[in-house]
């Protein structure tokens, strides 16, 4: 039996068939967290007995570096749980496990280090005697640098009077290689309170709301949120109130979402913008002179609303004031300093809304020192008088004059480039050197033109260095290598160490500053994408189905640490996939199922390939391809720009499939149609085949019945509704392909096309079709020959006005055994060229009297090929050419009865003559007489009764009896 108390993990087996009782459940992985933040996984356990018995949960960790090691982190149960690894941690509650419920509990690393990536485990005790189910559960959790940057800057003062307007720009960004989101809101924390307001926020999903208290302002327009840049939120509040005092800052969130799609907080950070009231710089030109040369200082004051304001602004050299420009531009100088006005040595002036220059020449070297510049606001009453706010100084300007006997001279060059990331050195040479020697180097930015220089890091001439407060956290040094050497080395420099930078060296002799000389130069640091490049290549884009495909990730230029992803954009899809990540240390993250999909890395002179292989591609891996770097500089990735996009098109196989059909062909109507259609190439091991079959006319192309490539038979909705089950398509092995059409009809003449797509299997499993391929089989459908004939014999007749004369019509041959007839008698004066129809049989045995003669003629049809008609008595009138005309019908499906043939008779001359008129005439007198008395004396025998019998039928036949009527129609 496994034993599941010391090893858990093992019992993810059941031990019976039946479902599993016990199921273990924790977050889905892999879960993305920063290095420092809060991790919480939430393990649930069910199906015991005892639900509401408290577990006793486990957890443990396998690390990348060893996955085969389980290493124990805490237990609900066990104390002594932890490995020394994590026993301080433990103990000092950085790391907790917490029961939420009897079954479910909270584990936690309130900071988390790097080294905690790994494999999770939660495992729970068995208490119970048999194991039925799941007891333990496994995410996975990635530890991911901080790369959340946020800065903030002011665009005006917080002395503010109620109804101005407020501005505060917020900078924040990410460089984190997941997709993650952030968030930003603007927070006011009153005096007194204990909790910050939020004013307006931008959430992950870029929705704009105010805070409680700012809706009205807010839908008003007095209080906006605009994204003024890629990464830059600004704050604009239009009429500021009472309520508004306080510590106004930004807050940005970093967000990631996990596997569950839940969204999660990696990283929070708050910063409050530089919101002094005023500010003022000093800038000197130049800062090292020689006596008698001209010495100009610059004083910058910077606030809100500065063109509607009145300043003084003052110059002092250490505590001493030089001169003070007050608010309505008029000039004083202190004592020391008014002769030199007087002798135009000293001159002072408001050259600009915010700028004022003072200017000495000569100067003397008594005038070397520190300058600033101090300035305060003067606001002005209803009476035109001014009242002074708080001062505001600039930092300390350093001016060195030295005396022109110095023979000190230094030389630097003029120019230098470097790289992002790599470090800047300058070398400072120094000649005639007569005393001790100190130097300054310092930094003039090339943003903005109007900058001063600045202070980088100096070293005395005691060899102390002090750093500015700027670069305290840089990489920077300042040593003396040689007596007559000075260097600067900066390292990791980025595109905003661009500027000048100045060698300023000082000539010291007994602790006094004797002489001083200073040379620029010209530094330009070239950003990472300027000489890192990244180009995606391949040999072959265009591929079939089941080949290899072999795309290249060119990153040229310096070794640099860097992280790179591969990602793909699919047909037809608006956002890219990530395939997998390369980190710099050499690890891969894979995203998704990427089965078909390796990487291999060569490095190379011209620099460092990425390989990303396609094992038997399929149409999955179409789309459009990139390659993402991030440089690691300074500790924060950088993001460069992507490579070029690169079309991968997996095209299907040219189809070799040949067929064979049944060849052209003639068949007579009603007979059946049969076509064969063969595939006699050889197929694939997985190939299927989709059929159709269509019918080429005049009219164009119809589709007549289709069989997938499963088989599934499905016709034409028009062919089902006119044609029933007349069609029908089978498949036989080979494979073949049947078309079946019952009783063929004339529409159903044309070219019949088979038409067979391939189907076949990719590397995926996926079905995909090949284009089709068809063969045509011409079929003529026509009508059988007529095979109808009747007797035409010639024959006279004279005969006496008594008799009765018999026409018969005998038909002899027939087209078909369904073949019914319509026959018709004519009459013809011998003298006269018209005929005339007497008598008619139709095919549907309805009789009709032509001339209206029916008590004078007698149908009969002793045969089914036999017609006869008798006229009773014809008198001489009657004499002439008599005969009869045959129409042979067919019933046609499609059309109903259809007439297939007319033939007509021989003609019977019959000539009728007179027989003793008179005695004719005597026998119908007595006749008349008999009846007249035979009339008379049938009234007296029925008078006493009433009714009788009525005959009143003059049209017989015989042996069969017909009904008088119309003549039918094509359908009777």
């Amino acid at each position: 039996m496994l034993d599941c108390v010391t090893s858990p993990s093992v019992c993810t087996v059941l031990f019976h068939t039946g479902e599993a009782r016990v199921h273990t459940e924790v977050q889905a992985g892999p879960l993305y967290r920063v290095a420092g933040s809060l991790l919480s996984i939430s393990c649930n356990v069910s199906g015991f007995a005892s639900d509401n018995a408290t577990k006793d949960i486990e957890f443990r960790v396998k690390k990348p570096a060893n996955p085969t090691l389980e290493l124990n982190i805490i237990s609900t149960r066990d104390k002594g749980f932890s490995y020394a690894m994590y026993t301080v941690r433990v103990r000092s509650k950085e790391i907790t496990l917490t029961h939420v419920t009897p079954n479910s509990v909270l584990f936690e690393i309130h900071r988390l280090e790097k080294g905690d990536e790994g494999e999770y485990d939660c495992s729970v005790v068995n208490s119970e005697q048999t194991y039925d189910g799941t007891y333990s559960a496994v995410t996975t959790v990635k530890v991911i640098d901080n790369s959340l940057s946020v800065s903030s800057t002011a665009s005006t003062s917080l002395s503010y009077t109620e109804g101005d307007a407020l501005a505060l720009t917020c900078r924040a960004s990410s460089n984190s290689a997941q997709h993650t989101h952030l968030s930003l809101v603007w927070y006011l924390h009153n005096d007194g309170r204990d909790n910050a307001r939020p004013i307006i926020s931008l959430d992950r999903e870029f929705t704009l709301s105010p805070g409680p208290g700012f809706e009205g302002r807010h839908q008003a327009g007095l209080i906006r949120l605009d994204k003024t840049g890629e990464a830059t939120y600004k704050l604009n509040m239009a009429q500021l109130e009472l309520s508004d005092q306080g510590r106004i800052y930004c807050q940005a969130q970093e967000w990631i979402q996990d596997p569950d799609h839940s969204w999660y907080t990696i990283a929070q950070k708050d910063v409050v913008p530089d919101t002094s009231s005023l500010v003022v710089r000093i800038s000197a030109q130049p800062e090292i002179l020689q006596e008698g040369q001209e010495l100009s200082l610059s004083c910058n004051v910077d606030s809100q609303n500065l063109e509607e304001r009145f300043f003084s602004v003052a110059w002092l050299r250490g505590n001493s004031e030089l001169a003070r420009i007050g608010p309505t531009g008029i000039l004083s100088v202190g004592p020391e300093y008014s002769g030199r006005v007087k002798e135009g040595e000293l001159r002072a002036a408001r050259i600009g809304d915010g700028d004022y220059r003072l200017i000495l020449q000569p100067v003397r070297t008594e005038d070397q020192g520190e300058y600033l510049c101090r300035a305060w606001l003067q606001d002005r009453g209803q009476d035109g008088a001014f009242t002074q706010q708080a001062t505001q100084d600039s930092s300390s300007q350093l001016v060195s004059i030295s005396s022109t006997e110095s023979g000190l001279s230094v030389e630097l060059q003029n120019s230098v480039g470097v790289n992002e990331g790599y470090r800047l050195e300058l070398t400072c040479k120094v000649h005639r050197v007569n005393g001790q020697l100190s130097v300054t180097w310092q930094r003039k930015s090339a943003s903005t033109a109007a900058s001063a220089f600045a202070s980088v890091i100096s070293l005395s001439q005691e060899g102390v260095t002090e750093k500015a407060g700027e670069f305290v956290s840089r990489a920077v040094r300042a040593t003396r290598p040689a007596i007559d050497t000075f260097t600067l080395e900066l390292d990791g420099v980025t595109p905003s160490d661009s500027g000048v930078y100045q060698c300023v060296v000082s000539e010291w002799k007994i602790n006094s500053k004797t002489n001083s000389q200073s040379r620029d130069a010209t530094v330009t640091v070239a950003p990472t994408d300027s000489f890192v490049k990244v180009k995606l290549i391949s040999r072959d884009s265009s591929v079939t189905v089941g080949d290899n495909v072999e795309l290249m990730c060119w990153v040229s230029g310096p070794r640099l640490p860097i992280t790179l992803t591969w990602s793909l954009q699919r047909p037809y899809a608006s956002t890219q996939d990530s395939i997998l990540t390369v980190y710099s240390d050499g690890a891969i993250s894979w995203f998704g199922d990427q089965q078909r999909y390796q990487l291999k890395v060569e490095n190379k002179e011209n620099g460092v390939f990425y390989y990303l292989l396609m094992n038997s591609a399929s149409r999955r891996e179409a789309g459009i391809y990139q390659c993402w770097v991030s440089v690691f500089l300074e500790k924060v990735h950088k993001k460069l720009p992507p490579s070029n996009q690169l079309g991968v098109l997996v095209q299907d196989p040219v189809s070799d499939l040949v067929l064979t059909t049944t060849p052209a062909s003639t068949i007579n109507i009603t007979a059946d149609i049969e076509i064969k259609c063969s595939v006699i190439s050889k197929p694939s091991a997985s190939s299927r085949y989709a059929v159709t079959w269509l019918l080429q006319q005049q009219a164009g192309n119809k589709t007549i019945v289709s069989s997938d490539q499963d088989a599934l038979v499905t016709v034409a909705p028009r062919e089902q509704l006119s044609h029933g089950q007349r069609i029908s398509t089978k498949r036989t092995k080979g494979p073949s392909f049947e078309l079946s059409i019952r009783q063929a009809r004339l529409s159903d003449n044309g070219s019949y096309v088979c038409e067979v797509v391939e189907w076949l299997q990719d590397p995926h499993g996926d079905w995909y079709q090949l284009s089709p391929v068809s063969k045509t089989t011409e079929l003529t459908v026509i009508e059988p020959e007529t095979n109808l004939s009747i007797l035409k014999e010639e024959k006279s007749l004279n005969m006496s006005r008594s008799q009765d004369l018999p026409i018969p019509c005998h038909i002899t041959d027939q087209s078909s055994s369904e073949s019914e007839f319509q026959v018709t008698w004519f009459w013809q004066k011998e003298t006269e060229a018209e005929r005339r129809p007497i008598f008619t049989a139709y095919r549907n045995s309805t009789l009709q009297d032509r001339l209206g003669k029916g008590d004078q003629l007698r149908f009969r049809r002793p045969l089914r090929d036999q017609f006869s008609l008798t006229v009773i008595q014809p008198s001489p009138e009657e004499s002439g050419l008599y005969f009869c005309e045959v129409e042979e019908w067919l019933p046609s499906p499609s059309h109903g009865w259809r007439k297939l043939a007319v033939e007509k008779s021989g003609y019977l001359t019959v000539n009728v003559y007179a027989e003793d008129m008179w005695m004719g005439i005597l026998i119908a007198i007595v006749i008349c007489s008999l009846l007249v008395v035979f009339l008379l004396v049938l009234k007296i025998c029925r008078s006493n009764v009433s009714g009788g019998n009525k005959s009143a039928q003059n049209l017989w036949a015989e042996p069969e009896q017909y009904t008088l009527k119309t003549k039918p129609s094509a359908d009777d």
